[in-house]
């Protein structure tokens, strides 16, 4: 393997932590129905982001609801918009950061706006202590309902991303599994500094 800073190993370290944590959660997440066929006689068109709020409100909450299970001290997910996490897990008295995705498993892997490039950029530069961990369950529809597909989860982190950045909103676009490109957060930052259409800052 080749050499990785310490940083790096650092990043992934975090990132196989959260692994254990959803794989462990999987046990506990039920399938449910997003509603009742009086509402949706004919059911749900099978569209992720028809679905992916709640989707993701679920997995955070029983994160939440299950962290003794889990092995956790606590689970945050009030968190405001602007905010690039949306749940942040604390263990062993360490905060991770978290942003859960949706993947419909029966579709095809498509690009997916990741993130804005100036609030990863403005984030990473202010909190050197700062990682964000991406975690995509994958799901699949049956007419009303949702199940969890335990066979797809895929953690990332946008450090390691192939930086690719839409000119049209200044957002990383990537495929959720992809193969990661290790660099150090220095690295990182500049890469979006050179990417992004909107960060005109001081060389």
């Amino acid at each position: 393997m080749m050499f990785m800073n310490r940083q790096v190993q650092h990043v992934l370290r975090e990132i196989e932590v959260i692994r254990s944590v959803y794989q462990r959660l999987f046990q506990f997440l039920p399938s449910f129905n997003v509603t009742d066929k009086k509402v949706l006689p004919y059911g749900l068109k099978p569209h992720t982001r028809s679905v992916s709020w709640l989707v993701e409100q679920v997995i955070t909450q029983q994160t939440k609801y299950r962290s003794k299970a889990l092995g956790l001290e606590s689970v945050n997910f009030d968190m405001p918009d602007i905010c690039l996490h949306d749940c942040e897990i604390i263990k062993d008295g360490k905060p991770f950061y978290v942003n859960v995705k949706i993947h419909n498993v029966s579709g095809k892997e498509n690009k997916n706006d990741i993130a804005a490039v100036e609030k990863l950029y403005m984030q990473y530069v202010a909190n050197p202590n700062y990682n964000l961990i991406y975690a995509c369950f994958g799901i699949r529809f049956q007419d009303i309902m949702i199940h969890f597909d335990t066979s797809y989860m895929v953690l990332f982190s946008p450090q390691f991303l192939p930086i690719y950045v839409n000119p049209q909103n200044d957002k990383i676009q990537a495929f959720y599994k992809h193969q990661p490109e290790y660099r150090t957060r220095n690295e990182f930052t500049k890469l979006l500094q050179e990417k992004s259409t909107s960060i005109k800052l001081q060389q």
